[in-house]
């Protein structure tokens, strides 16, 4: 990091990941000589917490990216698509933690343990990657580096805080309704959340799939530079409040240990192992929450395969699933003298 220092806008900064974005950037004494924080018109004038300081909230038009350096969002694809490129116009880099510009060949997708070298490639624009992509594949590539990866099953646990404060509430709310004989809504999940699991998340898209579930697959894909990657996921909303959890079988084209993988993922950046079957020791999202690094556990030799493995991953999604990525980018853009307009 050099000595400079940044006008940082948090956009979205009042939602669930927002909120943690602000959180992420005081924690890690991110050098910013004035924090923004941007939301809807309607927002406008709400306070949030920056550190010991409280913001007052702005309204997010183009106009309030003047004079900023960088841009960290979080408040959804259409307000990403229409106001990032207006900000991008006035020197700002944008970090963008909707799908808007994931899959454009023109965005670095960014994660920065996997593919930091892609920020140089930046047009005023990085996308941050699906927070359950991220997880993955922070675990994946140090064993893709030892034997090559060929082919994925990854079956997602996702707490409902990856669909926002909303969807925290309503599983609050029918928990509560539920223990008491009360009637409920469904209305942010797909069915019922309270004591059940839903194998659905995001709207259907092709060949049975969901686009939760393909966000598996083509972020994967760009993210490792692997085009030809086999993907096979399946996307499982559980009533957990936060910490997505991961069950992956991976495939290799060269021979792996357990042991050979274990090593390389305890010295792999940004990953935890916690690994002790028989002494209860694993990763469980109660215990992973509000940290940022990527935990591995159960990893086991799959014997359906030649070459293949079995593991068991957690993280905080509104951590490292996206605010702790996104301000990482943030960090690195600034070590390597990527933000433009620095004052």
């Amino acid at each position: 990091m050099t000595d400079r220092r940044y006008h940082v806008a948090v956009l979205g900064a009042t939602g669930a990941v927002g909120r943690e974005m602000l959180a992420v950037l005081d924690g890690l004494r991110f050098p910013a000589s004035q924090v923004t924080a941007l939301a809807s018109p309607r927002s406008a004038g709400e306070e949030v917490e920056f550190g010991n300081r409280t913001l007052k909230v702005r309204a997010a038009v183009p106009e309030a990216f003047d004079g900023v350096d960088i841009v960290i969002a979080s408040a959804g694809s259409a307000v990403s698509r229409q106001l990032l490129p207006e900000a991008a116009r006035r020197g700002c880099l944008c970090i963008d933690n909707s799908s808007a510009f994931r899959m454009d060949p023109t965005v670095p997708l960014v994660v920065p343990e996997v593919n930091a070298e892609a920020i140089a490639r930046h047009a005023g624009i990085i996308a941050n990657p699906n927070c359950s992509t991220i997880q993955m594949v922070v675990a994946l590539k140090p064993l893709h580096d030892l034997a090559g990866l060929s082919r994925v099953v990854v079956s997602t646990y996702q707490s409902v805080s990856g669909a926002g404060k909303k969807g925290m509430d309503e599983l609050s709310s029918q928990t509560v309704a539920l223990l008491n004989g009360k009637p409920f809504d469904v209305k942010v999940h797909n069915a019922r959340i309270a004591f059940n699991v839903v194998p659905h998340i995001g709207n259907p898209a092709d060949d049975g799939y969901t686009e939760e579930e393909l966000k598996l697959v083509h972020e994967t894909r760009k993210i490792m530079g692997l085009p030809g990657l086999r993907v096979c996921p399946t996307a499982v909303r559980v009533p957990v409040f936060c910490g997505h959890s991961e069950s992956i079988a991976c495939e290799f084209e060269r021979p792996i240990t357990v042991e050979a993988a274990r090593a390389a993922l305890t010295s792999a950046h940004g990953v935890v192992v916690v690994d002790d079957l028989a002494q209860r020791k694993y990763p469980m999202p109660l215990d992973v929450a509000e940290t940022d690094p990527v935990y591995v556990g159960r990893i086991r030799r799959d014997p359906s395969v030649a070459h293949g493995l079995a593991l068991w991953v957690v993280a905080d999604n509104l951590r490292k699933g996206a605010a702790t990525n996104a301000v990482q980018i943030a960090q690195l853009a600034a070590k390597f003298g990527l933000v433009h307009g620095a004052r």
